[in-house]
């Protein structure tokens, strides 16, 4: 495929595993970014802030912006987001916590369309 054949849009997938070391001081930032939203409606920052003041991951989800980390990429331009968070048993050393496998299959077909990179992701 040509590249006026391709699309211009690309998916980018994150997963993120974080640990909270300091509670308070999450659930703190993440109800000052909730009382510095001008365009939240009081009813629903009332239930903002009991959420987060309950739940850590809730806290998380009002702090992380998708934008904040595309917006300084030069040449794109965020068309849509979407991103959830949830308390999670984490163990590093199950399978489940394991990176995808699919990345890896994707890779190998990359490698069959002759789309090679190097360890830093550029093509060869």
């Amino acid at each position: 495929m040509s590249a006026s054949e391709t699309s211009r849009y690309v998916r980018l997938r994150v997963d993120l595993v974080l640990e909270v070391t300091e509670r308070d001081r999450l659930t703190d930032a993440a109800l000052q970014r909730i009382k510095d939203d001008e365009f939240m409606p009081e009813e629903e920052r009332a239930h903002a802030g009991t959420a987060v003041h309950e739940d850590e991951a809730e806290a998380l989800a009002y702090l992380v912006e998708p934008f904040q980390l595309v917006g300084e990429v030069p040449g794109v331009e965020l068309v849509q987001a979407s991103w959830s968070s949830e308390q999670a048993d984490y163990d590093p050393d199950a399978d489940a916590w394991q990176l995808d496998d699919e990345d890896e299959d994707e890779d190998d077909e990359d490698d069959a369309d002759g789309d090679d990179r190097d360890a830093d992701g550029h093509r060869l």
